[in-house]
């Protein structure tokens, strides 16, 4: 069973992931490569629930709670928990060849 999912990548389609992952109840760690990219997320994710909870689409409980199970981490290693990952990386060439690199199984 998933209950964990990792992201890769916190610009407007990894926060829009996570934002919606943590609202059907799973347990999110989210990261890129820009501390500041993740507290933009945080706050995007923060604003798009309020919105959310005034047009009565979310209690604001459940807007608390999705929030909460959003948590940052430094970098993949700390993603080595996570049942699923989902890579919402930029379309930058280096780093998706990184990612190649640090997720490929050894032998």
């Amino acid at each position: 069973m998933i209950q964990t999912i990792g992201i890769i990548g916190a610009g407007q389609m990894g926060n829009g992931i996570a934002h919606v992952l943590a609202v059907a109840g799973y347990d999110i760690l989210l990261t890129d490569t820009s501390n500041a990219q993740v507290q933009k997320a945080l706050k995007a994710i923060g604003n798009n629930l309020s919105r959310q909870v005034s047009r009565g689409r979310l209690e604001q409980v459940e807007a608390t709670d999705a929030l909460a199970r959003i948590q940052t981490v430094a970098g993949l290693p700390e993603l080595a928990h996570a049942e699923l990952v989902v890579e919402a990386a930029t379309e930058d060439e280096d780093i998706n060849l990184s990612l190649i690199h640090i997720s490929a199984p050894t032998r």
